[in-house]
């Protein structure tokens, strides 16, 4: 099984910045889909975002305006950008992949072990 490689997380004021990683080595080919889910104790995994490799974003209405995600198409890597965090931004991170023909965020999909992010003063 494939696992993506993470790295940033850790960590950060309220209203500062913190810039997520993700990398998938072990993939060949151009991953269709890349992207970021969180997760906090007790509730479901939910979407951050996501970037096709023809360009369509993703965004959760939570961050919406304060998280900005790239990639590097050719080197199957995503980073997530993360400004005016707050409290609630308190989550592990996960990196997913995808290929064209799997949905985005599914089990059966790729995905990195998870890096906390926590939000404190």
């Amino acid at each position: 099984q494939v696992r993506l490689v993470e790295s940033g997380g850790g960590l950060v004021q309220p209203g500062g910045s913190q810039r997520l990683s993700c990398a998938a080595p072990g993939i060949a080919s151009i991953i269709y889909t890349m992207g970021w889910y969180r997760q906090t104790p007790g509730k479901q995994r939910e979407l951050v975002a996501t970037l096709t490799s023809d360009g369509t974003s993703t965004y959760g209405d939570s961050v919406k305006g304060r998280f900005a995600i790239s990639r590097v198409t050719n080197r199957n890597t995503v980073t997530l950008q993360m400004n005016n965090i707050k409290y609630e931004d308190t989550a592990v991170y996960f990196c997913n992949a995808a290929h064209r023909w799997q949905v985005a965020g599914e089990e059966n999909t790729y995905w990195g072990q998870g890096t906390q992010v926590t939000v404190s003063s």
